[in-house]
């Protein structure tokens, strides 16, 4: 099954996966948002990737804090 952004608190909820295929998985949902970014995308759809994004980091943050501190910070 291919997850997206709506997905992103059912992922961290999974108790059947572990930690590392979480994360995995959120990285390839945030990978997914920044590859569908181009130079024609507006200021506001980039705000909205950039806030997903953290969301994504916040919850990364959650399962694996020293992880989700290094992205958050770069």
């Amino acid at each position: 099954m291919e997850y997206n952004t709506n997905d992103i608190d059912k992922i961290a909820g999974f108790k059947s996966w572990s930690d590392q295929k979480k994360i995995d998985e959120l990285l390839r949902i945030d990978c997914d948002i920044y590859c569908n970014l181009g130079t024609d995308s507006t200021k506001k759809t980039k705000e909205e990737a950039r806030i997903q994004s953290r969301k994504i980091y916040l919850l990364i943050k959650k399962i694996n804090p020293l992880m989700g501190t290094l992205f958050l910070n770069h």
